[in-house]
């Protein structure tokens, strides 16, 4: 049986809250910036036409099927903003199809909250994006394209003020890394630094989920650069802002380890995989309680910014592509020496296994037709409390992990329910039958209505004084 929460889900049909600005407003810049990517890319294909004959038909095949797939979207977003039924999925080949239509063929009968307006929240977004890969997949040479992984490296590579900000926090971070690595004989005796080198990391993975794509769509470059500034002075000015920090209780699970494992499930890539990274390169390398760790990603592109297999090699590659370390001129050569070493480190514990995907590193968009693997399950629109009976081998697996750390605000969503809990509700009582399956920790900013944990006392002054705590991404929590 699945559980059923005591409160309703968050749907757009309360005027109030953010699910409804998401409907009427993000939803649409989103679908917009997909028709936008793919009639870009087709354009520079017509303008290849010509230069190789025996190549011109496979191109004007694929411009034809990018026209396609633009007049799917376009009638997809006139629909959304007139609250139109939610169209059955079709069968690509790809997973969760009958998940999905099931639940649509529900809400038709649960009297017709199938439509965009009506539907709960959490299903919607998910939905969304299954339907979006869907318009793909079912191309000839357009099924392993990712509307939003340009997007994506862009905003991790493209703008100077936001890489060479960043790139101050990781060359401190490796820094301090290789100053600690080079104290071995301090290390042994070294317990207190190592927890105030764990609480700096920590808080450190902890901001760095500050931005998110799918979110910041009227963003300038500069201001994701302050978002993602998670130096030592930026952290200090935040702490205020962590509405609650079981950062002490994390610490000791992880003490607890002795080479343990511990899993990352992901939420954004670029910036916020790279402090992902960095952290776990610090657990791995630098105490003696931990010696595995596995990254978990989506298999299909997933609320714009989130993980991908392709995207973590990209990622990963980007820090070492020689033009990444001439754009940060202002550091230090030494610094850029810390940096290469950290991320060659990297590449050793991707080859050797302590750096591990939940799924091949080679996998392709979609995990490969009827592959049937656990990471499926991330890309469904199941609340984690429904993972022992939804997911059951998935679940046995992070039943092995010594701590599993959920990032972002979507892992919260699905890990309380996305239902309205008041905002004292404590988080064991919200993950439902998930809690105490295994250790877990999640690690989120505010980008979405639900939350829980909060002192009442402290979640009704902020209704008062900050109509925006919720969902701005400027209040942080990290639960275990």
């Amino acid at each position: 049986m699945t559980f059923t929460p005591p409160v309703p889900p968050y749907d757009p049909t309360d005027k109030s809250g953010f699910s409804y600005e998401t409907v009427l407003k993000r939803w649409p810049i989103i679908l917009t910036s997909v028709i936008d990517r793919v009639n870009r890319d087709s354009n520079n294909l017509h303008a290849k036409l010509g230069s190789d004959p025996a190549g011109d038909t496979i191109i004007q095949a694929r411009i034809a099927e990018g026209k396609k797939i633009i007049e799917h979207i376009s009638k997809l977003k006139y629909e959304m903003a007139r609250d139109r039924e939610m169209p059955e999925i079709p069968d690509d080949g790809e997973p969760s199809v009958a998940i999905f239509n099931a639940e649509l063929d529900a809400l038709r009968r649960d009297g017709g909250r199938n439509t965009w307006f009506k539907a709960p929240w959490l299903f919607a977004e998910c939905y969304l994006y299954r339907l979006l890969r869907s318009y793909f997949v079912q191309t000839e040479h357009w099924s392993a394209y990712d509307p939003f992984f340009a997007q994506k490296l862009d905003t991790f590579r493209g703008s100077a003020a936001v890489v060479l900000r960043a790139s101050a926090m990781y060359f401190l971070l490796a820094s301090t890394l290789q100053e600690i690595g080079n104290e071995k004989d301090l290390l042994s005796n070294g317990a207190e630094k190592l927890k105030i080198l764990f609480e700096e990391m920590i808080q450190m993975c902890l901001w760095g989920n500050a931005t998110d794509l799918s979110l910041l769509t009227h963003l300038t470059s500069e201001d994701m650069a302050d978002l993602q500034a998670v130096g030592r002075d930026a952290q200090e000015r935040r702490k205020t802002f962590i509405l609650r920090d079981d950062k002490d209780s994390v610490w000791e699970c992880i003490r607890g380890m002795k080479d343990g494992r511990i899993d990352f499930v992901l939420d954004n890539s670029g910036f916020e995989l790279i402090t992902d990274l960095v952290f776990s390169d610090f657990l791995v390398t630098y105490t003696p309680y931990v010696s595995k760790v596995v990254f978990h990603p989506k298999l299909i592109p997933w609320f714009v910014s989130d993980v991908t297999p392709p995207d973590f090699n990209a990622t990963v590659d980007a820090l070492c592509h020689v033009d990444f370390l001439k754009s940060n001129a202002l550091a230090a050569s030494d610094t850029k020496g810390h940096l290469a070493s950290m991320v060659a480190r990297w590449r050793a514990y991707l080859a050797d296994g302590t750096f591990a995907l939940s799924v091949p590193r080679s996998t392709p968009l979609g995990g490969g037709k009827g592959q049937g693997t656990n990471a499926e399950f991330w890309t469904t629109p199941y609340p984690y409390w429904d993972m022992e009976t939804r997911a059951n081998a998935l679940w046995g697996d992070l039943r092995q992990s010594g701590l599993v750390i959920f990032k972002g605000d979507l892992n919260y969503r699905k890990l309380t329910g996305d239902v309205k809990w008041p905002a004292w509700t404590s988080f064991e009582e919200a993950l439902g039958p998930l809690a105490g399956s295994f250790p877990l920790v999640s690690l989120r900013t505010n980008k979405a209505d639900v939350v829980v944990g909060v002192n009442k006392e402290t979640a009704e002054r902020l209704d008062i004084e900050d109509k925006k705590w919720r969902v701005d991404g400027r209040y942080a929590s990290s639960f275990i």
